[in-house]
Parts: C-alpha cells; structure tokens; sequence
C-alpha cells in the first residue's frame, strides 16, 4: 500500500494507539505530533489566559517543521500515517486566543502552506465525552486531569463544523467506543480492512462512507451528533 492517512480526534480517543497498529501492522512510517515537548502544556492547562498563546506558537512552529521534513523524506516510505492535520493548529487557536493574540497568530500562520502533507483521507475518531474522560483518568498524565467536559465537547463541534467545510480530501468518522481494536483481535483485522479499503478506493461493504457526500452535504452514516 502507498499513500498517507491522517488520524485525527480529540484527546483520549485512540489516535496514537490506531497510529502504532498501523506502523506494526503496515510498516507504515510513523508522524507523530511532538505535544509532550510542549515546554508550556501544563502552564496552559493550569493558566489558559496567560500561557495560551505561547503554547500555541509552540505548537504552530514545531507542527509545521515537522510536516514540511515529513514531506521532503516521503518518497523514501510508501505508506505515511500521521496523527494529526495542521488544520487542527487553527482548531485550538480559535477556542484559547482572542483579540490581538489571535490576530498574530492568524498573521504568522498565514504565511504557511495550509497543509504541506496531503493525505488520501482523514479518519476522524470519536466517541462519547464520558468514554474520554474515563480513559483520561485511566491513564493518569497530572496535566490532562483539568480538561472539564466542556472543553471536550466545544472541540468536537469544532471538529465537525471543519469537516463541513472541508475538501481536500475524504474525511470518515470512526466510532471508538464501540470498536475496541486493541483487546479484541477480531475488532482490530476489521478495522485494518476498513482503513485499507478507503486507501485502495474499493470500500469494505458496511464501512462508514466519506463524511461529505458528493453533493457537499454530511452524510447520515458518517455524521455525529454535535
């Protein structure tokens, strides 16, 4: 198989665990984004109003400088599996920035190609907010035990309202709390097949369509409720 798939979704929904099957599984080359170097992640958390802007810009720099290297060695991987799209930047831009500091930010990314590695689709992973937080805790990292409910939920609209409008290339919802492609085997082959199928434009029968239909519109069965 060649080509790049992007995983995307909220914090706790399985991105970089999907990510490393398909590494093992494909010997996909993997991108993963580097947010446990955020010298300012935990000063966000505890202080959104004064660290939010330096985490963005963090962010922002180092996404993007990672992409464009990404790029530049892609030729040298057939498959690329990426947990995250650039598009996601302006995401948490938008819901931690405002005023002159979201202007500047706006300015500095707009001097970057909106997304400088293409993928053949997106797999958008979601699943109820109850079933993240519980896998948040499960987890324990001190800096994700904050993040109220709230948060989750204005960032999934966010999410869906990208997907609207998005159409660089096809976006499918994969559902994660009902799929569990890491304990049960079965679970695990079928959602390969799903992802596969996408990449090779021959779609297993039942998989989730393309978030947007053809005519622009969301799709039923790709959809979820905002």
């Amino acid at each position: 198989m060649r080509g790049l798939i992007v995983v995307e979704g909220l914090i706790g929904v399985g991105k970089t665990t999907l990510c490393r099957i398909l590494e093992r599984e494909w010997a996909a080359r993997l991108v993963l984004e580097p947010a446990e170097d955020n010298p300012f992640l935990a000063q966000f958390y505890a202080d959104p109003d004064r660290f939010a802007f330096s985490a963005q810009m963090f962010y922002l720099a180092n996404r993007y400088a990672q992409q464009v290297q990404a790029r530049q060695t892609s030729l040298f991987h057939p498959l690329t599996v990426c947990d995250y799209l650039m598009a996601k930047d302006g995401i948490f831009a938008e819901m931690t920035l405002s005023g002159h500091e979201l202007t500047l930010y706006q300015r500095f990314a707009g001097l970057l190609d909106e997304e400088p590695l293409r993928p053949d689709y997106v797999v958008f992973l979601d699943c109820e907010t109850e079933v993240i937080r519980s896998r948040i805790a499960e987890r324990g990292i001190p800096a994700e035990q904050i993040i109220p409910a709230s948060y989750l939920d204005e960032l999934r609209s966010r999410y869906y309202r990208l997907w609207d409008r998005w159409d660089l290339c096809p976006v499918h919802v994969l559902r994660t709390d009902t799929v569990d492609y890491v304990r049960n085997p079965d679970a695990r082959a079928e959602v390969l097949a799903t992802l596969a199928g996408w990449l090779e434009h021959r779609p297993v029968p039942g998989s989730p369509p393309p978030y947007r239909r053809d005519d622009g519109n969301p799709s039923l069965f790709g959809s979820a409720p905002r």
